[in-house]
């Protein structure tokens, strides 16, 4: 049962995502159905067909939930979760669920709501649990979870409450000596939605302003000059296995002094994905082992995208995590196991494979 779509601003990627993994899906092994999330929050009833329908577009016209579909619900009884679809007071066409597949990015999906909501149904599901959901898209509280592990994070500024001025803001980052440029981002938002380059202290209360538009958590980073973004692709174990990583890949921007915020990621030629990264071999090994110890430390499970930068000096600074990255067939997570050996199909069976393998509360 695949979710996509949300109410996050990272509705259009979900539904893009959507439609590779069900075009990818093993139709002989799954019976596939889904449920669309619209902008409001309402819950609606996809056959497969109507998911795949959805990649049948024009090029500049991005993918939504459509609000006019018949509503979905979710349910448990006698043991087995079921989806329904509510007609006036009742439901008609009940069909057992037996695994769950978010494929939501963002708030209200990759950030612990929804699996909490898996967990009461004790539905099997695919992705990390409720706890370690929450702290990777906090990116404040995967810092915090990074050096207690003893990895080591760029350093920055938490506004963690929404009355901070922007004169405390700049008195905070001298405080602890962060240099410039600095990265103002949302804590809890995710494809670098809402994420400014301050490149002066002039820049800081505007910078502020654009992400508290998205989250009044916002955090201030020292941005990491002449660093190679490198990002790195982690599935969790398969029964009595141990947690892999994939061979890590770099973000190459083409624009001078750009960064690969939402328009580079998604909308403009601005950026180029290297897999794998063009790095010394020892140096892509190390990245790994950083990458497994981080999805370790939030206590991941099924997958996430580890980001990180390689310092000139072989410093590996530790960004982020995405406990549900872009996984549409060009994104970066399935392009990292691929030059691996795993195909996209292979890698949407593992995710399943795991996510039956894990117990579920009352499952």
């Amino acid at each position: 049962m695949f979710f996509f779509g949300g109410r996050s601003t990272e509705h259009e990627i979900s539904c893009l995502t959507a439609v590779g993994v069900a075009g990818a899906l093993d139709t002989s092994l799954y019976d596939a159905h889904g449920v669309g999330i619209t902008r409001d929050g309402e819950w609606v009833r996809y056959s497969l067909e109507q998911i795949l329908a959805l990649g049948d577009r024009a090029s500049s016209i991005m993918p939504v939930v459509q609000p006019d579909l018949p509503p979905a619900v979710l349910y448990r009884d006698g043991g087995r979760v079921f989806l329904a679809t509510r007609e006036g007071g009742r439901l008609a066409d009940a069909t057992p669920v037996d695994v769950a597949f978010p494929l939501l990015h963002g708030p209200f999906g990759e950030d612990g709501t929804i699996q909490g909501y898996f967990e009461m149904l004790g539905l099997p599901y695919v992705g990390a649990g409720v706890a370690a959901s929450a702290v990777g898209m906090d990116k404040h509280l995967a810092k915090v979870a990074f050096a207690a592990a003893g990895l080591i994070v760029e350093p920055y500024v938490a506004m963690e409450q929404p009355g901070w001025t922007t004169q405390q803001a700049l008195d905070a980052v001298s405080e602890m000596g962060l240099v410039y440029p600095l990265y103002v981002k949302p804590a809890r938002s995710g494809s670098s939605v809402g994420i400014t380059r301050v490149a002066t202290p002039d820049g800081l209360g505007d910078a502020i302003e654009l992400a508290r538009q998205h989250d009044h958590h916002v955090l201030i980073e020292q941005g990491a000059v002449g660093a190679h973004e490198v990002e790195c692709s982690v599935l969790g174990p398969l029964p009595g296995g141990q947690t892999r990583a994939a061979v890590p890949g770099e973000v190459i921007m083409h624009t001078k002094g750009g960064f690969y915020d939402y328009e580079a990621k998604y909308l403009a030629d601005e950026a180029e994905l290297a897999v794998p990264a063009p790095l010394p071999d020892d140096v892509l090994q190390l990245v790994r082992r950083i990458s497994v110890r981080a999805f370790e430390a939030i206590g991941g499970e099924g997958l996430s995208r580890v980001d990180s930068f390689v310092m000139p000096d072989g410093t590996v600074l530790l960004n982020e995590i995405n406990t549900m990255p872009g996984f549409t067939p060009i994104s970066m997570f399935p392009r990292m196991w691929q030059a691996d050996g795993m195909s996209y199909e292979g890698l949407i069976t593992d995710l399943i494979d795991q996510a039956l393998a894990r117990p579920v509360w009352q499952r």
